[in-house]
């Protein structure tokens, strides 16, 4: 190990013209008189929403305990398998509301609380874990949360579903009750938000045409610390640079191939990737790289909204994913739902979980020092139920969390768990500690404490 006898901090950024970039964890951060007991690990939250409900009897195992056999939904999931959680016969209370099933689902999955039923611009709902954590642990980051999104939230206004808003259905963040956070869906953005450089159209348009990187600024202050740095820490910063190139490149290439298909650069505020895959994968990526370099700890990502209209020809579901999710229990429909729930699931796995545990952090990987939280606000979407339910958990908690296994936490009497037990309980592995939370009963048991 390169021991220094100054560390440098951990908030140390390379600097150059209109950019600041933080960097991953290195050996020379770890203070020499506490080098060999290693230093504290920064515990993240990630929140990844799927929508339409999920087909149960794909997702949820048949027994609990850690032996499960994994289902068809969860099964790309089943390399994490040890650091995953899955938990079934969850519910949110606003099963017996008024309001939409839809918006009802996405507005109140990380509260558990019961939303205003209201088609005009007075939306309100709980405060999100997310943003609790947030406020928690995300003072000391440039950024305290990112919300990233696929669809264009400027597409649905007004009533979406009955006499519910849009804002319902557009955001899984709410920063306070009355206050949901706008999602970003565009990656040229996200990453210019991440890095500091000036993100105008005029600006976004330059660098589009030009080519410019925005790690050519900081190159002469790259090389000057690394000449500072161990062999292990100068690695791993090459690595990393790599890793930015390449994560600034893709999206590169792929504005380079709207503007071959004829998009107007100028007239779209940001480049959105016109592939669904593609577009989730540089957003994941963008997820990881905020955590790597510690731009923040908290970060939410919705794979698709409520009633969107998407289609998934790619895996052979032509039609729209909402038509689809309202099967009428036909069992031909029921698969093509099915894929759907895996592919999403896949998604997660591939370009988000995975880059999360190869990438080193304090104790291990940042997968071990994250928890994420992943899942749907309804069980079965035909009908838009939210009773029963299931969600999972992923990660290590810094070593908090239990080892993977999935618990039936139904209840004595037999009604469902409400989903806020969870909350408090994620809440709690993060220092914060709540009685109750909306309508909780109770904690889920997620810790080895």
């Amino acid at each position: 190990m390169f021991i220094t006898k100054k560390s440098l901090p951990r908030r140390t950024v390379l600097k150059g013209a209109g950019v600041a970039m933080g960097l991953p964890m290195l050996e020379a951060m770890i203070p020499a008189a506490s080098a060999q007991n290693s230093a504290e690990p920064q515990l993240r939250f990630a929140s990844v929403y799927t929508p339409h409900g999920v087909i149960l009897d794909e997702y949820v195992p048949t027994t609990e305990g850690s032996d499960y056999e994994m289902t068809q939904i969860l099964k790309p999931l089943e390399p994490f398998r040890d650091q995953m959680q899955v938990f079934s016969n969850m519910k949110l209370n606003t099963a017996n509301t008024t309001g939409s099933g839809h918006a009802t689902s996405s507005c109140t999955w990380m509260s558990g609380a019961v939303a205003k039923d209201t088609s005009g611009a007075d939306v309100e709902a709980g405060q999100t874990i997310d943003q609790m954590i947030a406020n928690h642990i995300g003072q000391e980051t440039p950024l305290p949360s990112l919300e990233l999104a696929i669809e264009d939230a400027g597409a649905m206004i007004g009533a979406c579903d009955g006499t519910s808003s849009c804002g319902y259905i557009n955001t899984i963040s709410w920063a306070e009750a009355t206050k949901p956070l706008p999602m970003e869906i565009n990656p040229r953005v996200v990453f210019e938000r991440m890095f500091g450089y000036g993100a105008t159209t005029e600006e976004r348009l330059l660098r589009a045409q030009t080519d410019k990187s925005l790690l050519d600024s900081i190159m002469v202050a790259a090389a000057s610390m690394e000449s500072r740095l161990g062999i292990r820490d100068q690695q791993r910063i090459n690595d990393f640079l790599e890793n930015v190139r390449e994560v600034e490149r893709r999206i590169g290439n792929l504005e380079g191939r709207m503007r071959e298909q004829g998009s107007n650069l100028a007239a779209a505020p940001v480049e959105i990737p016109e592939l669904y895959d593609d577009h989730v994968r540089i957003q994941f990526e963008l997820m990881a790289l905020a955590f790597q370099t510690d731009t923040t700890r908290v970060a939410s990502m919705m794979l698709s909204r409520e009633l969107n209209q998407r289609t998934y020809p790619q895996i052979g579901v032509p039609e729209q994913h909402h038509g689809v999710s309202h099967h009428g229990y036909n069992p031909e429909r029921q698969a093509l739902h099915a894929l759907i729930n895996t592919y999403h699931s896949k998604l997660l796995s591939d370009y988000f979980v995975s880059k999360l545990a190869d990438i080193e952090d304090v104790n291990g990987s940042i997968l071990d020092n994250t928890v994420i939280y992943y899942g749907a606000g309804m069980g079965d979407g035909n009908v838009h139920s939210k009773d029963p339910l299931s969600n999972v958990i992923i990660g290590g908690g810094a070593g908090q969390l239990l080892s993977g296994h999935h618990t039936d936490v139904i209840a004595e009497n037999g009604d469902s768990t409400p989903n806020a037990n969870l909350m408090l309980s994620i809440l709690d592995v993060y220092g914060i500690h709540h009685d109750e939370l909306n309508f909780s009963t109770g904690r889920i048991n997620i810790t080895k404490a």
